[in-house]
């Protein structure tokens, strides 16, 4: 990837994965979709790589006056954050994501703070950068089932709560596309091995819900897609085929959670599920490959463990509250 522009790869016709270049190559895409002259671009990755990811527009021959739709699946930074500095540099677009999550994108100052939380200053500066307040006037709240005009075909917006409670998915049922964000979780091409795919949940901080997720899994199967495009990372062929490895891991993630609930107090809770986390994934890649790099493994799973043991315990602590309000 140089400098200017975001490495691309085509995605069956008039789609390409942009790779925002986050953390590292081959972790955080969005995607671009072309339909009879109209672009939308679902997930914009961070304000850092918006010029970049214009620059690459420009490269495969289109222009910003193109894009007509700008689609978050959720307004987590590494999704959205760009999402208002993209907006702003494409005069025809309108910003369109789930109704719970847009007004964090008009208004973004709730969610800066809670990623300051998560991230602390140093690494949300060189991660995120500056997140820039989206247009109202130019915005729109999605429901689930709602469709979006693309040239001569739609999208479908479907509500996909459990990663998140604002996280939608968008199906382009023409070409059988699943856009997926976080809810068909992490892929990593580094650890398929003999033509099988490995996938991890998502529990980042702070919405995870397991119970929902399922549901989530459910409607999106009963699309039948024929691929599934994930923000982390790329396309994957017959997900009827995966979603049961994804299934795995979220109940290893809640299992995980509550055996901790159930031997420990809170003291020192963060540290011990993210060892916890890894020593399961780590079995799990095992049986899924003999031959395993550990060291690999640990180097490319390690930034996502953390996060998801900071996830997982904010939900136990939110189960927790509800049960002594009860």
């Amino acid at each position: 990837m140089s400098a200017s522009t975001l490495d691309y790869q085509t995605t069956g016709t008039d789609c390409w994965r942009l790779d925002t270049g986050l953390n590292r190559p081959g972790h955080t895409a969005c995607y671009l979709l072309h339909d009879a002259g109209e672009l939308a671009l679902i997930d914009t990755g961070t304000s850092n790589n918006i010029k970049a990811l214009l620059h690459t527009l420009r490269n495969l021959g289109f222009s910003p006056s193109q894009v007509r739709w700008i689609l978050p699946t959720h307004v987590h930074l590494d999704h959205a954050g760009g999402a208002g500095a993209l907006l702003d540099a494409c005069d025809n677009a309108i910003l369109a994501t789930h109704h719970r999550g847009l007004p964090h994108l008009i208004d973004p100052q709730k969610l800066e703070q809670g990623a300051l939380a998560v991230y602390g200053e140093e690494l949300f500066a060189r991660a995120f950068g500056r997140v820039i307040p989206a247009d109202e006037q130019r915005c729109q709240a999605l429901h689930d089932d709602d469709r979006i005009p693309l040239g001569r075909h739609e999208l479908l917006f479907v509500d996909t709560p459990g990663h998140a409670n604002h996280h939608g998915c968008f199906f382009h049922e023409p070409k059988g596309n699943l856009y997926t964000g976080d809810t068909f979780g992490l892929h990593y091409d580094a650890l398929d091995h003999d033509g099988q795919a490995w996938l991890m949940a998502t529990t980042t901080p702070v919405a995870f819900d397991p119970e929902l997720w399922l549901k989530s899994l459910d409607r999106m199967m009963a699309l039948q897609p024929k691929r599934v495009c994930l923000t982390h990372f790329g396309p994957l062929e017959n997900p009827a085929r995966w979603q049961p490895v994804l299934r795995e891991s979220i109940q290893d993630h809640v299992n995980i959670a509550l055996e901790e609930e159930r031997e420990h107090d809170r003291q020192g809770r963060q540290q011990r599920l993210a060892v916890a986390l890894m020593k399961q994934a780590l079995s799990r890649l095992r049986r899924h490959n003999p031959n395993l790099d550990e060291e690999m493994a640990r180097q490319l799973l390690q930034d996502d463990i953390r996060l998801n043991s900071q996830g997982l315990e904010v939900w136990l602590a939110r189960r927790a509250k509800k049960r002594a309000n009860q």
